[in-house]
């Protein structure tokens, strides 16, 4: 086995700055370079190539040169809309969560408005007793007593394959429910909305306040 690779300590990022030759001694340039060649040839695989042109042609228009710097000039549902138009994609499924239904609602108008068709299907799809993956009364959010169904997103990756969609957007979808939707659908997925309950759907603002407010998230356990 090859030294663990810990990208996130590397202070010079060589493979950014072109610089291999100062690449550190545990970079996957050096340590995984049959592997990168490897991930290179399957770019050359029929639709991928394609693929990952217009994810960087995105990418690229994303900026705007202006005489102050450059600058970011589209929000990431805007950029879905053009990367799908890009793509020549027609159907675009949803993949939401139930708390997030007004969100996936305006997602829609937007997708519609643009011509796409919209599929749409929620976490709840089904009304699946959570009983049935054997949780238990005292785990339910609102009280033993009470019904709740279970995040279905097997079914909802299920029901976007049944009906062709050509590309996927996950709008909310729970920590691990996500994991199954990605796992189960045919059709690629991007996310929208990552869940933070606490911070209104923005995880990176965690991160922003780790060592301020939220520094107890650097806790050692």
């Amino acid at each position: 086995m090859n030294a663990r690779t810990e990208c996130a300590k590397c202070a010079k990022f060589a493979c950014y700055h072109g610089k291999l030759d100062r690449a550190p001694e545990k970079c996957p340039i050096k340590t995984e370079a049959e592997i990168i060649d490897n991930a290179s040839d399957i770019y050359n695989e029929s639709g991928t190539r394609e693929f990952a042109r217009m994810a960087s042609v995105q990418e690229f228009e994303g900026y705007m040169n202006l005489p102050e710097g450059r600058t970011p000039i589209n929000t990431r549902v805007e950029e879905v809309a053009q990367f799908s138009k890009k793509m020549g994609y027609k159907r675009l499924g949803i993949a939401f969560c139930f708390g997030l239904r007004q969100e996936a609602l305006i997602l829609t108008e937007i997708l519609e408005n643009r011509g796409f068709e919209v599929v749409s299907v929620c976490c709840k799809v089904g009304s699946v007793p959570k009983e049935t993956i054997g949780i238990k009364k005292e785990q339910k959010i609102y009280g033993p007593d009470s019904w709740e169904s279970m995040c279905n997103p097997i079914a909802q990756a299920k029901i976007l394959n049944a009906q062709d969609t050509d590309f996927n957007i996950a709008v909310g979808l729970c920590v691990g429910h996500d994991s199954l939707f990605f796992k189960h659908a045919d059709a690629l997925t991007t996310v929208l909305v990552a869940k933070d309950r606490v911070l209104g759907h923005n995880p990176a603002a965690g991160l922003y306040l780790a060592t301020s407010y939220y520094r107890k998230l650097r806790r050692k356990e």
